[in-house]
């Protein structure tokens, strides 16, 4: 089925569910939504007015319900459950994983995130309560309590049994982790290794003593990137004393990719990112997004102007000297969004580190001196098919030489500085690096056009 018969059946789903709450028929709307699955349910209610969902999210079992909250956008989920009556919202709570529901929590105002803990049962609000002190970009905040450990001295057969009695929210069971009798972490073992082995083999003879854990502190974003680069379905946390507290899922971290990637995106285009969906953020909210940075660029760009301004009697003697301009500031703009988009996505997959900073720059430069060459041959041509004369085609290719090597040098060092400052790389790519290379690159320009031609 091709996207045009995808979004066809949707917007047919969509319309016989519709019709089915209007006619206040909660029980076919119900039937219609049974046939797909959690995330195809979440995307149809979210077409729904806020109060039609309201009506319908209730006739489904809470556990349904729960895993229809667990693929919402997060702060949709949250006004949602904040709509229903609270005892229906507390029983769809208590079906959720515990890092669902306290994500879910953290987006509610502090005092009514308190009333839902306070009646939560015990046990679920002791598992929640300790995830909503940890940020939410970290691994703290991204891990989930539940989990199995096993203690060393335990047999196969009495950790399969462990599993057989284990009932988890999660569907993830694939790796076991070995504490000792101070709760530190201390080996993996997996289910198969379990399977497999003698019933009457000890743990610690089936584990792998070095597991990859990271600490709670650690960004969301890094604990990802060792999931993906060790191809780990679950990653175990450890606090200060190295005890196991919590352990993170592969479906969490496919959410966290997502966001992290969606965020680059909208940093790289100069903006803001936004908190929830385009569609559902308010045309004020986008604004005030764009508005910092498009008023910054506007800045920046000015020094453009400036720039203009100083060399205005060269422009008047020389008027041609303007004919390249777009030419060579578009050029420079390019070559240094080439290198910022490529250093930005080495840093974040792990190709380039900051201590690379010095091989990674003396890489680009070599790359930009040869581009550079290239492309100042052909823009001495393209000036002389121009009819300039030669001082001029001169100027305009040396022109080209020294802005694409600069433009390639800036576009290597300004992720890496942003790297080690403790700041986004995406923030100095795109419009701000060819804002930058603007400004430089005129100045650079007529420079060399008032050396070669001798104005």
């Amino acid at each position: 089925m091709d996207q045009l018969d995808n979004d066809i059946s949707f917007e047919n789903r969509l319309q016989a569910l519709r019709m089915a709450v209007e006619a206040g028929n909660l029980t076919a709307a119900r039937a219609l939504l049974e046939h797909f699955q959690a995330p195809d349910q979440a995307e149809l209610l979210e077409e729904l007015p806020t109060d039609e969902q309201v009506k319908l999210l209730p006739q489904f079992p809470p556990e349904d319900s729960a895993d229809i909250l667990a693929e919402m956008d997060e702060a949709w989920a949250a006004e949602l459950v904040t709509a229903l009556p609270t005892a229906t919202a507390i029983r769809i709570i208590e079906e959720m994983e515990p890092d669902e529901a306290a994500d879910l929590l953290g987006e509610l105002e502090p005092d009514q995130a308190t009333t839902f803990l306070d009646r939560l049962k015990d046990a679920d609000a002791e598992e929640i309560r300790p995830l909503l002190l940890h940020a939410d970009d970290s691994a703290g905040g991204l891990m989930t309590p539940e989990f199995l450990a096993l203690r060393r001295r335990t047999t196969a057969a009495d950790a399969l049994a462990s599993v057989r009695s284990w009932q988890p929210k999660s569907d993830t069971l694939s790796d076991l982790f070995v504490i000792d009798r101070d709760g530190r972490l201390c080996g993996v073992v997996s289910l198969r290794q379990l399977v497999i082995a003698e019933p009457s083999d000890l743990v610690s003879d089936l584990m792998d003593p070095e597991p990859v854990w990271v600490a709670v502190g650690t960004d969301q974003e890094t604990a990802a990137r060792l999931m993906a680069r060790y191809s780990l379905l679950v990653l175990p946390v450890v606090n200060g004393q190295h005890k196991l507290i919590g352990v993170i899922t592969i479906d969490d971290v496919v959410d966290v990719l997502e966001e992290e990637a969606t965020e680059d995106i909208q940093r790289l285009g100069g903006a803001q990112p936004l908190e929830r969906p385009y569609l559902d953020t308010s045309t004020f909210i986008i604004a005030r997004k764009r508005i910092g940075w498009l008023l910054l660029l506007f800045l920046t760009e000015s020094l453009t102007g400036s720039v203009l301004r100083i060399f205005e009697s060269e422009l008047q003697a020389v008027v041609a000297l303007s004919f390249f301009i777009p030419l060579l500031i578009g050029t420079g703009g390019n070559a240094g969004s080439q290198t910022t988009s490529t250093i930005i996505r080495a840093l974040a997959v792990g190709d380039v580190r900051k201590r690379d900073a010095l091989i990674t720059f003396w890489h680009e430069l070599r790359i930009g001196i040869m581009l550079a060459v290239v492309m100042s041959a052909i823009a001495y041509g393209r000036a002389l098919l121009w009819g300039t004369t030669p001082a001029l085609a001169t100027a305009v290719s040396l022109s080209i030489l020294a802005i694409v090597i600069w433009a390639n040098s800036l576009g290597a060092l300004l992720p890496l500085a942003a790297s080690a400052l403790k700041i986004d790389p995406t923030v100095v790519s795109g419009p701000a690096m060819s804002t930058l290379v603007d400004a430089t690159g005129l100045f650079i320009y007529f420079t060399i056009a008032r050396l070669v031609i001798g104005l």
